[in-house]
């Protein structure tokens, strides 16, 4: 099977002074693996970004470093966010005969009959599970249909993937994947109500009590035939 190429060169400047290289158009680089002295390289960032973009973390690279090509993955690669350019990456050159453990993405497929029914939410609480398998069968992610899933509550867990072929997946097979959480409802906020009306509102009320507390005061006429003592009968 055919993979990407990618050309390297020696590198000579190391700490701070790599940003020198990275202003050129370089990303500083080590090429590691077992019983392997640590090799330090530097790659063009365009030729990079262009065969990351092919391989992801779990593709298989041919890095010729001088006349030879190696069989390497991309390790530690470190980024500056967020624009997402390579500041660093390590290359593992790898047996193709041995098996290597890496991490690879879980992929959820489907839509859940939970969020269908809008009984829940699809909650991913796992994005990436370790696993072993030689250079040359490393999938680039494993997938897992959620359209099972119709309560709240109902999970997937690690022991519930399917490895490919020739795959093992080492992560605690009782994790949580992915799972179906409660839905969220939104307290509405209270409208409070415009300064017009507010005022509007204000004086109405203000007028309500003005008038009743004129309808409540007693005329002269009423005032006097109260207080006046009845007169005594004439005997």
């Amino acid at each position: 099977m055919k993979h990407p190429s990618l050309a390297s060169e020696p590198r000579k400047v190391l700490g701070k002074k790599v940003k020198k290289l990275r202003r050129e158009g370089y990303v500083p680089a080590n090429v590691y693996g077992k019983g392997l002295e640590s090799t330090a390289i530097q790659v063009k960032l365009t030729d990079f970004q262009e065969v990351y973009k092919e391989a992801g973390e779990t593709g298989l690279i041919d890095l010729k470093v001088g006349s030879d090509a190696k069989p390497v993955l991309i390790k530690n690669l470190q980024m500056s966010f967020p624009h997402r350019i390579p500041l660093h990456v390590d290359f593992y050159q790898v047996n193709l005969k041995e098996k290597v453990k890496t991490m690879v993405p879980v992929v959820l497929t489907g839509e859940p009959k939970a969020v269908i029914d809008k009984v829940g939410l699809l909650l991913q609480t796992l994005s990436e599970v370790e696993i072993e398998a030689l250079p040359t069968e490393l999938p680039e992610n494993i997938e897992v249909s959620v359209e099972h899933l119709a309560a709240i509550d109902d999970h997937i867990l690690v022991e519930n993937l399917k490895a490919p072929t020739g795959v093992t997946i080492l992560s605690a097979p009782d994790q949580t994947v992915a799972k179906i959480g409660e839905l969220v409802v939104e307290e509405p906020e209270p409208v409070a109500p415009a300064e017009g009306e507010a005022v509007e509102g204000a004086e109405g009320a203000a007028e309500g009590e003005e008038g009743a507390s004129e309808g409540g005061e007693k005329t002269e006429g009423e005032e006097s035939k109260e207080e006046k003592p009845a007169e005594d009968k004439k005997e």
